[in-house]
């Protein structure tokens, strides 16, 4: 079984072309975000139309790449992402995979615990 605690998860805020693979995203890993791509960390690229969704991690001794497709709507990345050094946590790519908006969910949250 596969099982990933990756320290950080970083968004891409580019669309990124979805035919590329391990070579090519960890290449942009390198280039662009300056980061170590055999770190413990996972890298989220989405295409233009954000209804596709790869996520590139090491897990010590090989790179996994996992493909999510979305049948109805869009991933609802957050706004305003201005730098390709952008986190979230695994709670948050959770909320993101599924389809949901990580900023309503935050604003919901601090409502309900303003009460």
């Amino acid at each position: 079984m596969l099982t990933i605690h990756p320290e950080k998860i970083y968004i891409s805020s580019a669309n990124v072309d979805m035919r590329k693979s391990i070579d090519g995203l960890s290449a942009i890993v390198e280039e662009n975000f300056k980061l170590n791509q055999f770190g413990n960390a996972m890298f989220v690229f989405h295409n233009r139309h954000c209804d596709k969704v790869k996520i590139l991690y090491w897990d010590g001794d090989g790179f996994c790449l996992l493909y999510k497709r979305i049948e109805h709507g869009k991933f609802r990345f957050p706004r305003g992402i201005t730098s390709d050094k952008y986190t979230v946590t695994q709670e948050e790519l959770s909320w993101l995979l599924h389809g949901l908006k990580i900023e309503e969910i935050h604003r919901y949250n601090s409502l309900k615990n303003a009460r």
